[in-house]
């Protein structure tokens, strides 16, 4: 059960109906958006009933949600979100209104070398700089990213290229230093699952961005959105990277029906990264001009100054006249589909 609060409820408010529900043995999760607040039930629905919670000051509204996920399904949020992401008077939407370019470095390396990617991504229309400082790789032996000093690295640059930064985390202990220095924090594929760390990112009071596991199915997906949501947290971001299947030809396989899918069943955006999924740069503009058609609210792509050289995801990283040939579709495709490009408001 869910319960839907009014835009303007008060916090004493929220805190009664939360009393309410724990008097009669239940447990309430309160989670806050940028328009409403959402408090989750866990508990028996029969004693639920009998608090007439409806006519509770504040209560909007009161669903019985039969998806497992409560918090993050349309069931009781038939609107799909805007997750905002930046600080201050640069604040970039990601949702149903617009569709927004995402693009840096995989993995942040040296201050030159990430502010000239910055300064491609913007050239090509981005709108949030990602950059990685800590990198989980398949292998112990390869680079692992620079860790807080790479955070440092990409703070600077987002304040000197006007853009808001996204970053993995991928331990919980790293969570309040790396919500210190970034507007958006994301949870990487091999992390999906890593409940522990979907709650501290939770509790972090930021944005998330929530890529999906390489064999996670949808519910799974929704389910590790769930954690963070229970956690107060509705500002979350989905994001379809490719799943793992029998196909060598690409890294993993972009399931670009995972789009239409997730918006039929869940209020959250949900961006794609053809980069990741293919694993090559040659079908990263193809990918993108997918997902543009296909309905999703944004791309996160790899860029590098010289890719030959780059210490993480080198092949895949965009440059030159695939870079152009992006910011070609990404300025002009997504008007067809009703769509504006996501600035800074």
């Amino acid at each position: 059960m869910v319960i839907v609060m009014s835009p303007g409820a008060t916090d004493e408010e929220i805190d009664h109906v939360v009393e309410r529900v724990t008097s009669v043995g239940g447990e309430a999760f309160v989670s806050k958006g940028v328009v409403r607040t959402i408090i989750g039930l866990v508990g028996d629905i029969e004693s639920f009933h009998h608090l007439n919670l409806r006519t509770l000051p504040g209560v909007a509204d009161v669903h019985r949600i039969s998806d497992p996920y409560k918090l993050v399904s349309r069931q009781h949020h038939p609107e799909r979100s805007t997750v905002w992401v930046g600080s201050g008077d640069v604040k970039v939407p990601i949702g149903p209104d617009t569709f927004t370019f995402i693009a840096g470095p995989c993995a942040v390396e040296t201050p030159d070398q990430t502010l000239e990617a910055a300064r491609m991504a913007v050239s090509a229309g981005a709108t949030v700089l990602r950059g990685g400082a800590y990198k989980p790789r398949t292998s112990p032996y390869a680079f692992q990213g620079l860790g807080e000093e790479g955070l440092r690295i990409l703070a600077d640059v987002g304040r000197r290229t006007g853009l808001p930064t996204v970053t993995e985390v991928v331990d919980p202990r790293d969570v309040p230093v790396v919500a210190e220095h970034v507007d958006m924090l994301q949870i990487g594929t091999r992390n999906m699952a890593n409940f522990a760390l979907l709650q501290a990112v939770g509790e972090a009071g930021k944005p998330v961005l929530l890529k999906r596991g390489m064999t996670a199915t949808i519910e799974e997906w929704l389910m590790a959105a769930e954690y963070i949501a229970q956690r107060g947290n509705l500002d979350v971001v989905l994001c379809e990277r490719g799943i793992r299947t029998f196909e060598p030809s690409t890294r993993n396989t972009l399931d670009i029906s995972a789009v239409p899918v997730v918006q039929a069943t869940s209020h959250l955006p949900i961006i794609v990264d053809p980069s990741h999924a293919a694993g090559r740069k040659d079908l990263v503009v193809p990918l993108s001009r997918a997902a543009i058609a296909v309905g999703a609210d944004g791309v996160i792509v790899d860029v590098h100054p010289q890719p030959e050289t780059a210490l993480c995801d080198g092949p895949q990283a965009l440059l030159g006249q695939e870079l152009r040939q992006l910011a070609q579709a990404v300025r002009q495709l997504p008007s067809l589909v009703g769509r504006e490009a996501a600035t800074a408001r």
